[in-house]
């Protein structure tokens, strides 16, 4: 066959990927401190330590004083362990809450003044003249080819019409492991050239062994091509950015040779089911407040999400080398969550780290349902609770520590809720059944009554509920103020309405997520990896039956503990109807918001209302795409151009020394002894056909009895 001999060299269209440009990556110590990170002190806003005094101390203050009404309430002026064990809960919980509060109150005096940029970023201002070349990363794992590349067409084209397109390389970078979609990927790649008329600024690369899962596929594309390449910008399989912001930040870090991150807050978007529009309402109501905020105090010494972000790379490739943590998985083995670890590496050796909230035209897409929201949130909770071994790294910022202990928090608090509400019930059995003690010190002329403060207890309630619904508030007025982003949201009457929808579902929600948490939680410190599932983008929907096999506990469990409540008191039960209502509905509450929702005057956002340029060409580019469906074999040989393009993507064979493919030994042996394609397909494993289609003789055996048939 043609294929046969086709040269490795070239494909028919041009080289899939540019030349090599290596660069070091060495991996990073946690024991010992760079030195050799910028020379000038990273840039940040004035009275930086003023502002986190104000943030953390306020915090401290406000649980200091919520910790003393809390002990009145209880009154533990001579505490049993169950009091004491409540107190210290409700001490840890309430300061997560009120650092939420003052970081969101004061994201919100910040966007009232006009606030929110950084780094000279104007996005209402003409776009910069850039004069160096960013590469766009898009790592994908076996994703639907036909939807990426529908989004990165939009981003091509968005960047050719700000006139400053050639700055920029789009590189395809795959780790897909399914046969069928990496060959779906390479016509994919091929047509996306053929549509665009661009060769010289589209490549594709695909890696035979996802060593370090998404970590290793970016290090990767250092250590090869990241010395031609001064800025790269990392995107997820859902993004999609437009031409302007991407000129906004690649000038932005040509002008601040400090800076080694600037982090975009991209906007939730493309929301079908009722749970992802939900989100996207959220993220677009509250977000922005929330990213002003955070912005406001940590400076330059910012975090990073995993995409949307723009990296200074030979800052990257000094300083954020991963390594291999001690000890057996899940703790152990290779760093899961890489973003938050490589930021606070970058910042230890210098270099700034920014979030630039003001700038628009970022986007990403949620989960669609409950579901796979949680499946998402198992591999996040295994690689924040693996921070916990790099927290002791010499150097760090205190601020970068203080995004590690986040991380860990956000998933830790769920047990701690857990635990809060259990302890509770307990200590009104105790409160209930246990005769006190009225004369503990002997004979009294005045016995010691206890007393619990109901008025106290239910103000301190109050409270708390205001600092988690307050910054909602005020974060959809500040959205009113725009009239543009008013009508965007359905005007002041509807998005009001959706935003009480909006508290209301996740209200009933947030049970559902503590106790999958919770489980979470332990399944990993009993051990237990979470291995790396793709995600899904689209369609959340499952049999009902698969609903309840996956969420029937929550609702024994919300029943048990609402008949429990009841037992005790009434008044408790009353008290933990919010917790046990949204436990029992656990199923009909995955199963409804998991289906697409019906098209309602509320959770609108802006973004849907009137779609930017670069949202509705990707939206439009979708719609249209079809996925080539089909067997990788097949398809080699009913087409020339692929089967050609495929062998000459090929890496070279294997040299002399080199540790050798099991996977292909077996696969070549089997298509050895198969009569046909079919006998042959029918008997390999998806690990052996890679193999065979990753090596131009296992490419060559299979098409051999494709042309026998």
């Amino acid at each position: 066959m043609d294929g046969l001999t086709a040269p490795r060299a070239r494909l028919a269209a041009g080289p899939a990927l540019p030349p090599e440009a290596p660069l070091a990556m060495p991996v990073q110590s946690l024991r010992a401190v760079p030195g050799d990170g910028p020379r000038q002190r990273p840039s940040s806003p004035r009275f930086m330590a003023w502002r986190r005094a104000f943030v953390l101390g306020g915090a401290t203050l406000l649980t200091a004083f919520a910790t003393r009404e809390m002990g009145l309430a209880l009154d533990i002026a001579r505490p049993t362990p169950l009091q004491v064990a409540l107190l210290l809960l409700f001490v840890a919980l309430f300061a997560w809450i009120a650092l939420s509060f003052l970081s969101a109150l004061c994201g919100f005096a910040s966007l009232l003044g006009g606030g929110g940029r950084r780094l000279g970023i104007d996005p209402a201002g003409p776009l910069p003249v850039l004069a160096t070349r960013t590469a766009l990363l898009m790592p994908v794992y076996n994703e639907p080819p036909a939807r990426v590349m529908a989004g990165l067409r939009a981003i091509h084209e968005s960047l050719a019409a700000t006139g400053q397109g050639e700055w920029f390389d789009i590189f395809i970078l795959s780790d897909t492991t399914d046969p069928d979609a990496w060959v779906a990927e390479e016509a994919a790649f091929l047509a996306l050239r053929a549509e665009t008329g661009d060769e010289a600024h589209i490549f594709y690369r695909r890696r035979a062994k996802n060593t370090e899962r998404k970590a290793g596929n970016i290090a990767e594309w250092v250590r090869r091509f990241g010395a031609a390449w001064p800025q790269m910008l990392v995107l997820d399989a859902d993004s999609v950015m437009e031409g302007a912001a991407l000129v906004h930040l690649a000038a932005a870090m040509e002008r601040h040779p400090d800076v080694g991150l600037i982090q975009t807050l991209p906007v939730i978007v493309g929301g079908r089911s009722f749970f992802a529009r939900m989100q996207q309402f959220a993220g677009r109501v509250y977000g922005p407040m929330i990213a002003a905020g955070i912005a406001w105090w940590h400076g330059a010494e910012g975090n990073y999400w995993g995409h949307n972000a723009i990296i200074r790379t030979r800052a990257f490739a000094a300083h954020a080398g991963l390594p291999t943590l001690a000890g057996r998985r899940p703790f152990g083995g290779h760093i899961l969550s890489h973003d938050f670890v490589e930021a606070t590496l970058l910042r230890r050796a210098g270099w700034s780290v920014h979030m630039v909230p003001a700038l628009q035209g970022s986007y990403e897409e949620s989960p669609p349902s409950l579901i796979d929201l949680a499946l998402r949130d198992r591999r996040w909770c295994q690689g924040n609770l693996q921070h916990a071994a790099v927290l002791p790294t010499r150097g760090l910022h205190p601020i970068s520590r203080l995004h590690l202990l986040t991380g860990i928090g956000s998933y830790i608090t769920a047990p701690l809720w857990l635990l809060f509400l259990v302890v509770g019930v307990f200590g009104a059995l105790e409160v209930r059944f246990i005769r006190p003690n009225y004369f503990p010190s002997g004979p009294s002329l005045f016995p010691e009554w206890p007393v619990v403060d109901p008025v106290r207890a239910m103000w301190l309630f109050i409270g708390t509920m205001a600092l988690l619904l307050v910054p909602k508030l005020l974060a959809w007025g500040l959205l009113l103020r725009r009239r543009s982003d008013r009508r965007g949201i359905g005007g002041a009457a509807r998005s009001f309405a959706g935003l009480l929808l909006e508290t209301l579902v996740a209200g009933l929600l947030a049970p559902v997520t503590m106790l999958t948490q919770s489980a979470d939680v332990v399944s990993i410190l009993a051990g237990r990896d979470s291995g790396w599932q793709p995600q899904q983008r689209d369609d959340g929907t499952l049999p009902l039956r698969a609903v309840v096999q996956l969420y029937w506990r929550h609702t024994v469990f919300g029943l048990a503990f609402g008949i429990a409540s009841w037992l005790v008191s009434p008044g408790l039960a009353l008290w933990m109807l919010p917790v046990t209502l949204g436990l029992a509905l656990a199923v009909p509450l995955a199963a409804l918001t998991a289906r697409p929702a019906m098209r309602l005057p509320l959770l609108v956002i802006p973004e849907e209302s009137a779609p930017p340029p670069v949202l509705a060409r990707a939206t439009a580019l979708r719609q249209v795409a079809r996925e080539a469906e089909g067997e990788a074999v097949q398809r080699l040989v009913a087409d020339p151009s692929l089967r050609e393009a495929h062998l000459a993507m090929l890496p070279p064979p294997r040299g002399k020394g080199e540790p050798i493919d099991t996977a292909l030994l077996v696969g070549l042996v089997k298509v050895e002894e198969a009569a046909t394609l079919d006998a042959a397909l029918a008997g390999l494993t998806r690990a052996e056909k890679a193999a065979l289609l990753s090596d131009a003789r296992g490419v060559q055996a299979l098409l051999r009895l494709a042309s026998a048939a």
